[in-house]
């Protein structure tokens, strides 16, 4: 009997809901205007990054509509004529185009194969020394050379492997002769790899570090007591906690991978010549700017864009699949 009027009436099979959670008044929406003003500092805050964004990012996106365009400077947007997509058909029959993909992508692979774990080993090292003097010490000569601006970076490479430089002396001096890598198109890939390492190991160096410092100190001394050496201790616990920061800004990276440096690839373009240097950024400003063909540079551009969306989105997919966070989630 009891058993039946139980399954009849689940309500007073279920437990009683505690006197706290029953007394409590239903939570209520605070209104969007409340929320602003009681917010107003942080929005103040984002208020200069957001309008950076929007001017330099998004209202740019705007002049897409160039593409489809036969766009002259004088005449504006307005009256510039619609070609619909003949400077795609233009762009995609020029042989200069795809020898400008075929660089691009070629440095793109050497900067993905050797810069991209660069900044970790670099963490790795740094984070494996024992005295706090020397770890700050190294942290800020390898982070200053992300300071520098191209133009600088070039002419320090000119003076050291140029023509000129320090080497080619060195191997005069000694009958031997003179190399000069920043002219040598064979060299080139190499050249401009090593200036990206140079250049940019601090700065990736320093997110990496950022997440060893979170790290619980005692899942290393729990390993070392069940005989973990060092090389075990990194593979089992350093490099699992550094995974999800690793998947993130291969995402990130694999997004970019059109963008290869455009200030670096201008400056040693001439000498090395168009077909070593041309990369699609180059390519979009030599015929969008320089030559005046407005409308292919822009489609080569959107081009650029829409596959670097592309990128971003497959390789946050692929960081899902393998249970990673990625950059955003859905």
């Amino acid at each position: 009997m009891t058993s039946a009027a139980t399954a009849r009436s689940p309500r007073a099979a279920s437990p009683p809901e505690p006197r706290a959670e029953r007394d409590r008044p239903p939570l209520r929406r605070v209104p969007l205007r409340v929320r602003l003003r009681n917010n107003w500092v942080m929005l103040a805050l984002m208020a200069p990054g957001l309008l950076f964004f929007a001017v330099f990012f998004y209202v740019p996106m705007l002049g897409n509509i160039v593409a489809f365009q036969d766009y002259q400077p004088f005449i504006g947007f307005k009256d510039s004529p619609l070609v619909g997509l003949a400077n795609f058909q233009e762009m995609f029959g020029d042989p200069a185009f795809w020898e400008s993909v075929r660089n691009t992508l070629a440095f793109a692979a050497l900067q993905l194969i050797f810069f991209f774990p660069a900044p970790l080993a670099l963490a790795l090292l740094i984070n494996s020394l024992i005295s706090s003097r020397v770890k700050r010490f190294v942290q800020s000569v390898v982070y200053l050379p992300h300071f520098i601006s191209w133009v600088l970076v070039v002419a320090l490479f000119q003076q050291v492997v140029g023509g000129a430089g320090l080497i080619s002396n060195f191997l005069r001096d000694h009958g031997l002769s003179a190399l000069d890598v920043m002219t040598d198109p064979g060299t080139f890939p190499v050249l401009i790899t090593a200036q990206v390492i140079w250049k940019d190991i601090g700065w990736g160096m320093i997110i990496y570090l950022a997440a060893l410092a979170n790290v619980d100190q005692s899942l290393y001394e729990s390993a070392a007591v069940d005989g973990a050496g060092p090389w075990r201790r990194m593979w089992h616990v350093t490099l699992p906690a550094v995974r999800g920061v690793t998947v993130m800004l291969l995402v990130l990276r694999l997004g970019d991978v059109l963008s290869v440096g455009f200030e670096q690839f201008l400056l040693q373009r001439d000498a090395v010549g168009a077909r070593a240097a041309e990369v699609l950024d180059t390519y979009v400003y030599y015929h969008g700017v320089v030559y005046g063909d407005w409308g292919i540079g822009a489609a080569a551009g959107l081009v650029k864009g829409v596959v670097g969306a592309l990128m971003i989105w497959g390789a946050n997919r692929l960081a899902h699949a393998f249970g990673e966070q990625g950059v955003y989630s859905g």
